[in-house]
């Protein structure tokens, strides 16, 4: 089985620094994690958003997949507000 690269995009990488998240973190996430939302019309490829865990931490990825180079495009990453998302953070509210 071919192993996509990850590509984080500079937006991604500010994000993950103001919000004290990790690159091993986010690889944990895609692992781990779920897809909760399907964003299948964004440009220039699908998209999609990821909820897992590090231990009590929630952390939603956004990501994109590139099929032609097998790619995973980290667009952003953030933990969510429970205010917008519910205690599951699964649902916006």
């Amino acid at each position: 089985m071919i192993q996509k690269q990850l590509v984080f995009r500079l937006h991604a990488v500010q994000r993950m620094f103001q919000r004290n998240i990790t690159i091993d973190e986010v690889k944990h996430i895609l692992k781990t994690g779920t897809t909760i939302e399907d964003y299948i019309d964004d440009i220039p490829y699908a998209s999609r958003l990821v909820l897992g865990w590090c231990g009590s931490r929630p952390l939603h990825v956004v990501v994109a997949e590139n099929k032609e180079s097998d790619e995973l495009i980290v667009i952003t990453v953030y933990e969510p507000d429970p205010a917008q998302w519910g205690s599951r953070f699964t649902r916006r509210i």
